[in-house]
């Protein structure tokens, strides 16, 4: 079995957790998230804790009790505590500005750059060359991050660009004469 899918996820007080035939409901302080169930994959919710087994014994039944158990665990501290992902720009004239839920970006084209942030995603710009996306779905946070990087990835050559807070950038040497 599964050495991630043994391990139980714990429910956090004021989380709750409903569980049906096709899906798995969690709400919390952040939000509500809902995920289809896998048919290779039991789910018991039991003792404030859920516990995820295989329905039988084949690898792939193994292999997403695990994988279940990593998607709902990260489900739970979504709507706990939530996530973020936190880009800098580097480049002279590259500035930020949140405005509700559109994020405008001057990042070195002849026009700004919008973009328009989806249901559940907060963007906050603490400075002109931070960005703070944040939002209970893990995987949506990380998909926006990796779109407004992609406007603008970060060069070899200078650095300049989008880059993730903790991202290294190689900076290649220029051609010699």
């Amino acid at each position: 079995m599964s050495r991630v899918g043994k391990m139980p996820v714990a429910i956090p007080q004021g989380v709750d957790v409903t569980l049906s035939n096709e899906t798995i409901s969690i709400k919390g302080a952040q939000g509500t998230l809902v995920r289809n169930q896998h048919a290779l994959v039991k789910v018991v919710n039991a003792a404030g804790s859920l516990t995820f087994a295989p329905a039988n014994d084949s690898a792939e039944a193994d292999a997403m009790s695990g994988t279940m158990r990593a998607l709902v665990a990260n489900m739970v501290q979504g709507v706990s505590k939530g996530f973020e992902r936190k880009l800098n720009l580097v480049g002279v004239g590259f500035r930020a500005q949140a405005a509700g839920s559109k994020l405008n970006l001057q990042i070195g084209f002849s026009h700004p750059v919008v973009k328009d942030m989806p249901a559940g995603i907060k963007v906050e710009c603490p400075t002109q060359t931070e960005i703070l996306i944040k939002g209970a779905d893990r995987q949506v946070v990380g998909q926006i991050a990796a779109e407004v990087r992609a406007f603008r990835p970060p060069e070899p050559y200078k650095g300049k660009g989008i880059r993730y807070a903790d991202e290294k950038v190689v900076i290649k040497e220029t051609k010699k004469k």
